[in-house]
């Protein structure tokens, strides 16, 4: 079996260092956290005793790597002014938070215009450079591809390319990329040759280099839909033989894979990052 990692989102339910529990439980070796409540801007500081306990864990988990999520709210690519700054103001406290804890990476996605792409492309660039240039954090931030729904920026890797390449501090920018959402934005991933298509683009366009996470997720919706579904990994429209494809090439081969698949009757998270390693051992 290929040297990556795997694992899932997980809770901060009660205090943040539960999530490593909770991690092992489902046989995660790498995570994927909030730091805050996703559904509110607002945050309480983070005490002393849970930083410490946090980044004792984080040293115990090494070498599973620790991932955050940037929360629902923010709007990076967004025209209306007091919601825009509300927005660079969240990515600089997440940004800090993510300093505070020594977590290595945030994940953000790029937002919504309500104008046009290129207008809240240009606003995604001001963003991050503001947001970098006001944080102490050595977190790098990671610009994750969105399904291709109305008015989103950044589902396409030319949008990518375009706000990374115009960015100040490229040294403190990755890329995550999400293969549900980029199936539903278009980017056929059923089969190795339209994996490796997939990934000439990014590696033209970007530099696979820059590529530091994969969220590993099926599809409910069809090839360019749009639809952003995910779903149960080998269940979905990409199938076994599609997550597979991605698993195993190369360019994608040692990348952290990071699971935001359901929970349901049908299967749990633990279920899935076994079905992912089985994959795995199928190449």
């Amino acid at each position: 079996m290929m040297k990556r990692q795997v694992g899932v989102h997980v809770s901060i339910a009660g205090s943040l260092p539960y999530a490593f529990d909770r991690a092992r439980e489902r046989g995660c070796d790498c995570m994927q956290i909030f730091t805050k409540n996703p559904r509110g801007w607002q945050a309480k500081p983070i005490s002393e005793h849970d930083t410490d306990a946090f980044i004792r864990k984080a040293a115990e988990f090494s070498p599973g790597i620790v991932f955050a999520h940037i929360s629902y709210l923010p709007n990076l690519a967004g025209e209306k002014p007091v919601m825009y700054e509300r927005s660079v103001q969240a990515l600089r406290m997440e940004l800090d938070r993510c300093g505070i804890l020594q977590i290595p990476y945030l994940v953000t996605h790029l937002g919504h215009a309500g104008d046009d792409r290129k207008s809240g492309r240009t606003r995604v660039v001001s963003a991050i450079d503001t947001a970098l240039a006001g944080s102490k954090s050595g977190t790098i931030l990671l610009l994750e591809n969105t399904a291709g729904e109305q008015n989103s920026v950044g589902s396409t890797i030319e949008d990518i390319a375009d706000v990374f390449g115009r960015c100040e501090q490229q040294s403190r920018l990755g890329i995550c990329f999400d293969t549900c959402h980029a199936f539903a934005a278009g980017y056929d991933l059923r089969d190795p040759e339209s994996v490796g298509e997939v990934a000439d683009q990014i590696q033209d366009a970007i530099g696979l280099s820059s590529l530091h996470l994969i969220h590993l997720n099926d599809a409910k919706g069809d090839l360019g839909s749009g639809l952003d579904r995910h779903e149960h990994i080998g269940m979905g429209n990409l199938g076994e033989a599609g997550i597979r494809s991605v698993l195993l090439h190369p360019g994608f081969s040692k990348i952290p894979c990071i699971c935001e698949t359901p929970v349901d009757d049908r299967r749990g998270d633990a279920e899935n990052i076994r079905v992912v390693r089985e994959l795995m051992r199928m190449g």
